[in-house]
Protein backbone atom coordinates (compact mmCIF):
# COMPACT_ATOMS: atom_id res chain seq x y z
CA UNK A 1 0.00 0.00 0.00
CA UNK A 2 2.66 2.27 0.72
CA UNK A 3 5.36 0.87 -1.62
CA UNK A 4 5.44 4.12 -3.78
CA UNK A 5 6.18 6.02 -0.19
CA UNK A 6 8.63 4.00 0.85
CA UNK A 7 11.88 2.62 -0.38
CA UNK A 8 13.40 -0.61 0.22
CA UNK A 9 15.63 0.70 3.30
CA UNK A 10 13.13 2.33 4.94
CA UNK A 11 13.36 5.52 3.86
CA UNK A 12 11.44 8.00 2.02
CA UNK A 13 10.97 7.61 -1.96
CA UNK A 14 10.80 11.62 -3.48
CA UNK A 15 7.07 10.81 -3.57
CA UNK A 16 7.13 9.56 0.18
CA UNK A 17 8.37 13.65 0.74
CA UNK A 18 6.23 15.24 -1.64
CA UNK A 19 3.72 13.44 0.46
CA UNK A 20 5.30 14.21 4.09
CA UNK A 21 5.71 17.82 3.63
CA UNK A 22 1.95 18.49 2.08
CA UNK A 23 0.58 17.05 5.34
CA UNK A 24 2.92 18.98 6.96
CA UNK A 25 1.59 22.42 5.65
CA UNK A 26 -1.73 21.46 6.37
CA UNK A 27 -1.02 20.31 10.01
CA UNK A 28 0.87 23.86 10.24
CA UNK A 29 -2.18 25.50 9.28
CA UNK A 30 -4.32 23.81 11.20
CA UNK A 31 -2.24 24.70 14.41
CA UNK A 32 -1.88 28.43 13.34
CA UNK A 33 -5.75 28.63 12.82
CA UNK A 34 -6.42 26.99 16.76
CA UNK A 35 -3.16 29.03 18.20
CA UNK A 36 -4.97 31.90 18.73
CA UNK A 37 -7.46 30.83 20.38
CA UNK A 38 -6.43 32.14 24.23
CA UNK A 39 -8.80 32.28 26.49
CA UNK A 40 -12.11 33.69 25.40
CA UNK A 41 -10.50 35.24 22.01
CA UNK A 42 -12.06 33.66 19.28
CA UNK A 43 -9.67 35.03 16.27
CA UNK A 44 -6.44 33.95 15.63
CA UNK A 45 -3.82 36.85 16.03
CA UNK A 46 -0.79 37.84 13.80
CA UNK A 47 1.22 37.19 17.09
CA UNK A 48 0.18 34.05 18.10
CA UNK A 49 1.19 32.88 14.35
CA UNK A 50 4.35 34.31 14.84
CA UNK A 51 4.76 32.72 18.32
CA UNK A 52 4.11 29.26 17.01
CA UNK A 53 6.07 29.43 13.89
CA UNK A 54 8.88 30.35 15.76
CA UNK A 55 8.58 27.83 18.38
CA UNK A 56 8.34 25.46 15.35
CA UNK A 57 11.45 26.66 14.04
CA UNK A 58 13.64 26.59 17.02
CA UNK A 59 12.26 23.07 18.22
CA UNK A 60 13.72 21.20 14.22
CA UNK A 61 16.87 23.39 14.71
CA UNK A 62 17.56 22.56 18.12
CA UNK A 63 16.67 19.09 17.44
CA UNK A 64 19.72 18.65 15.10
CA UNK A 65 22.15 19.72 17.98
CA UNK A 66 22.21 16.31 19.16
CA UNK A 67 24.19 15.96 22.48
CA UNK A 68 24.19 11.64 22.23
CA UNK A 69 22.67 9.44 19.78
CA UNK A 70 21.15 6.28 20.55
CA UNK A 71 21.78 3.25 18.45
CA UNK A 72 18.77 2.48 17.81
CA UNK A 73 17.17 5.74 16.86
CA UNK A 74 16.49 8.50 19.56
CA UNK A 75 18.96 11.13 21.08
CA UNK A 76 19.18 13.57 23.53
CA UNK A 77 19.09 17.06 22.11
CA UNK A 78 19.61 20.54 22.98
CA UNK A 79 16.18 20.71 24.34
CA UNK A 80 13.97 20.48 21.65
CA UNK A 81 10.86 19.24 23.11
CA UNK A 82 10.71 22.81 25.13
CA UNK A 83 10.03 24.75 22.08
CA UNK A 84 6.70 22.36 21.63
CA UNK A 85 6.00 22.25 25.16
CA UNK A 86 6.00 26.24 25.34
CA UNK A 87 3.29 26.57 22.94
CA UNK A 88 1.30 23.81 25.17
CA UNK A 89 1.82 26.52 27.71
CA UNK A 90 1.43 29.15 25.99
CA UNK A 91 -2.20 29.07 24.16
CA UNK A 92 -3.05 25.28 25.79
CA UNK A 93 -3.53 21.84 24.69
CA UNK A 94 -5.16 21.75 21.45
CA UNK A 95 -2.31 24.20 19.76
CA UNK A 96 0.53 22.58 21.66
CA UNK A 97 -0.98 19.15 20.04
CA UNK A 98 -1.70 20.30 16.49
CA UNK A 99 2.36 21.92 16.40
CA UNK A 100 3.46 18.78 17.80
CA UNK A 101 1.78 17.23 15.08
CA UNK A 102 3.63 19.21 12.58
CA UNK A 103 6.91 18.70 14.40
CA UNK A 104 6.43 14.93 14.40
CA UNK A 105 6.33 15.40 10.26
CA UNK A 106 9.09 17.48 10.32
CA UNK A 107 11.11 14.46 12.23
CA UNK A 108 9.64 12.13 10.34
CA UNK A 109 11.31 13.87 6.94
CA UNK A 110 14.24 14.90 8.95
CA UNK A 111 14.57 11.02 9.53
CA UNK A 112 12.34 8.64 8.04
CA UNK A 113 12.25 5.08 9.09
CA UNK A 114 8.78 2.92 8.22
CA UNK A 115 7.55 -0.12 9.19
CA UNK A 116 4.15 0.05 8.94
CA UNK A 117 1.82 2.98 9.23
CA UNK A 118 0.98 2.56 12.75
CA UNK A 119 4.42 2.33 13.63
CA UNK A 120 4.94 6.05 12.40
CA UNK A 121 1.93 7.37 14.18
CA UNK A 122 3.43 5.71 17.43
CA UNK A 123 7.08 6.95 16.54
CA UNK A 124 6.61 9.87 15.03
CA UNK A 125 2.59 11.78 14.77
CA UNK A 126 1.50 10.57 18.61
CA UNK A 127 4.69 10.74 20.23
CA UNK A 128 5.36 14.19 19.41
CA UNK A 129 1.63 15.95 19.50
CA UNK A 130 1.84 14.46 23.15
CA UNK A 131 4.43 16.79 23.82
CA UNK A 132 1.08 19.54 23.75
CA UNK A 133 -0.36 18.01 26.50
CA UNK A 134 1.68 20.15 28.65
CA UNK A 135 -1.05 22.74 28.08
CA UNK A 136 -3.31 21.24 30.70
CA UNK A 137 -0.80 22.16 33.13
CA UNK A 138 -0.72 26.03 31.68
CA UNK A 139 -2.25 27.49 34.62
CA UNK A 140 -1.30 25.54 37.27
CA UNK A 141 1.86 26.59 39.78
CA UNK A 142 5.17 25.71 38.10
CA UNK A 143 2.79 24.68 35.29
CA UNK A 144 5.63 24.88 32.88
CA UNK A 145 8.03 22.42 34.66
CA UNK A 146 5.03 19.96 35.13
CA UNK A 147 3.11 20.22 31.79
CA UNK A 148 7.28 19.10 30.60
CA UNK A 149 7.66 16.34 32.86
CA UNK A 150 3.98 15.07 32.00
CA UNK A 151 4.67 16.22 28.11
CA UNK A 152 7.92 13.94 27.96
CA UNK A 153 6.26 10.97 30.24
CA UNK A 154 3.41 10.69 27.39
CA UNK A 155 6.05 11.02 24.02
CA UNK A 156 7.91 8.06 25.68
CA UNK A 157 5.38 6.07 25.91
CA UNK A 158 4.26 5.95 22.27
CA UNK A 159 7.80 5.42 21.21
CA UNK A 160 7.66 2.19 23.96
CA UNK A 161 4.42 1.13 22.51
CA UNK A 162 5.82 0.93 18.84
CA UNK A 163 8.92 -0.27 20.23
CA UNK A 164 7.05 -3.36 21.86
CA UNK A 165 4.64 -4.06 18.82
CA UNK A 166 6.77 -3.20 15.61
CA UNK A 167 10.95 -2.60 16.86
CA UNK A 168 10.98 -6.18 19.13
CA UNK A 169 10.60 -8.09 15.85
CA UNK A 170 13.87 -6.78 14.68
CA UNK A 171 15.55 -8.04 17.90
CA UNK A 172 18.81 -10.76 17.73
CA UNK A 173 17.04 -14.70 18.50
CA UNK A 174 18.80 -14.70 21.44
CA UNK A 175 17.36 -11.72 23.21
CA UNK A 176 15.62 -12.26 26.32
CA UNK A 177 12.10 -12.60 26.22
CA UNK A 178 11.14 -11.63 29.57
CA UNK A 179 12.97 -8.33 29.01
CA UNK A 180 10.52 -7.99 25.62
CA UNK A 181 7.96 -5.42 27.31
CA UNK A 182 10.67 -3.68 29.23
CA UNK A 183 13.43 -3.36 26.82
CA UNK A 184 11.27 -0.78 25.19
CA UNK A 185 10.54 1.71 28.05
CA UNK A 186 13.95 1.56 29.45
CA UNK A 187 15.88 2.01 25.61
CA UNK A 188 12.93 5.27 25.01
CA UNK A 189 13.10 6.55 28.38
CA UNK A 190 16.72 6.28 28.89
CA UNK A 191 17.69 9.09 26.36
CA UNK A 192 14.11 10.79 26.56
CA UNK A 193 14.85 11.74 30.73
CA UNK A 194 18.37 12.46 30.33
CA UNK A 195 16.85 15.26 27.90
CA UNK A 196 14.04 16.27 30.25
CA UNK A 197 16.48 16.19 33.16
CA UNK A 198 18.59 18.78 31.33
CA UNK A 199 15.67 20.93 30.50
CA UNK A 200 14.22 21.45 34.07
CA UNK A 201 17.72 22.08 35.54
CA UNK A 202 17.93 25.12 32.46
CA UNK A 203 13.83 25.77 32.74
CA UNK A 204 14.57 26.23 36.92
CA UNK A 205 17.62 28.40 37.22
CA UNK A 206 16.03 31.81 38.18
CA UNK A 207 17.04 33.95 35.56
CA UNK A 208 15.79 31.32 32.66
CA UNK A 209 12.55 30.93 34.47
CA UNK A 210 11.87 34.73 34.68
CA UNK A 211 12.43 35.30 30.99
CA UNK A 212 10.14 32.22 29.93
CA UNK A 213 7.54 34.10 32.13
CA UNK A 214 8.26 37.48 30.09
CA UNK A 215 7.99 35.62 26.80
CA UNK A 216 5.01 34.06 27.82
CA UNK A 217 3.10 37.52 29.05
CA UNK A 218 4.36 38.86 25.50
CA UNK A 219 3.08 35.79 23.75
CA UNK A 220 -0.29 36.07 25.35
CA UNK A 221 -0.75 40.25 25.21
Amino acid sequence: MFSFLVNAEGGLTTAGYAVCIAAGIVLFAAALLFAGKVSEKKKMGTKQLVFCAMALALAFITSYIKIFNMPWGGSVTLCSMLFIVLVGNWYGPKAGVLVGLVFGILQFIQEPYVLSFFQVCCDYILAFAALGVAGFFAKNRNGLVAGYIVAVIARGAFHALGGYLYWMDYMPENFPKALTSLYPILYNYSYLLAEGVITVIIISIPAVAKGLKRVKRIALE
